[in-house]
């Protein structure tokens, strides 16, 4: 369950800064690739914020479709914070 309400928490995001600058994506996978070309590649954000991002998206999946995921408390935590300080990146450059 975590790892679909972290994604979409950090899918939400990305999709905002995306629709400020004029970025379009139709799905999932475009967002991902859009925020990797127009974000991380042009070091707005860095490539670990891209990998965070990849990350909850492939396991968001795998625990949506394949009900085969399991995070411990402290991965969970981890991530958490991660998905946090990636969220402030993106309330950051919007208000810029």
């Amino acid at each position: 369950m975590v790892a679909n309400r972290l994604y979409y928490s950090v899918f939400h995001a990305v999709t905002a800064l995306m629709l400020q600058d004029g970025v379009v994506a139709q799905t999932h996978k475009g967002t991902s690739s859009q925020f990797g070309q127009h974000y991380v590649l042009t070091g707005i954000f860095d490539r670990m914020d891209g990998i965070l991002y990849s990350r909850l998206q492939t396991m968001r999946e795998k625990a949506d479709y394949q009900n085969v995921f399991n995070l411990s408390t402290e991965e969970g935590e981890i991530l958490i914070r991660e998905a946090q300080d990636l969220q402030n990146k993106n309330i950051s450059r919007i208000n810029n």
